[in-house]
C-alpha cells in the first residue's frame, strides 16, 4: 500500500511561456490556494497565497497579486524626472 502524503497538494492549473512558469495549487489539508511563479529569465521565484475567490485571477495575473518587493518588481522602472 503506498504511503499517503500528509500534506496533500493538488495542481489545479499550470501555464508556461516566455520564461515564466505559473502554477495554481491547492493545499488540501488546510484548504489554502497558492500561486507559484518561477521566472527562468531571472532565476527568481515567489509564491502567493490567495483567497479562493481570487484564485483564477491571481493565476492569470500573478504580478498584480505579488508583494511589492524589489525582486518581484525587477525590470519595472519608474520614470525619473528630467
Amino acid at each position: 500500500m503506498p504511503a499517503i502524503d500528509p500534506q496533500r497538494i493538488r495542481e489545479l492549473a499550470h501555464r508556461a511561456g516566455d520564461g515564466l512558469d505559473v502554477t495554481l495549487v491547492w493545499h488540501e489539508d488546510d484548504d489554502r490556494v497558492v500561486v507559484v511563479v518561477n521566472d527562468a529569465r531571472t532565476g527568481e521565484s515567489f509564491e502567493i497565497e490567495v483567497p479562493t475567490t481570487n484564485a483564477l485571477d491571481a493565476f492569470e495575473h500573478p504580478f498584480a497579486y505579488a508583494p511589492a518587493a524589489p525582486s518581484v518588481a525587477a525590470g519595472r522602472r519608474t520614470p525619473q524626472p528630467v
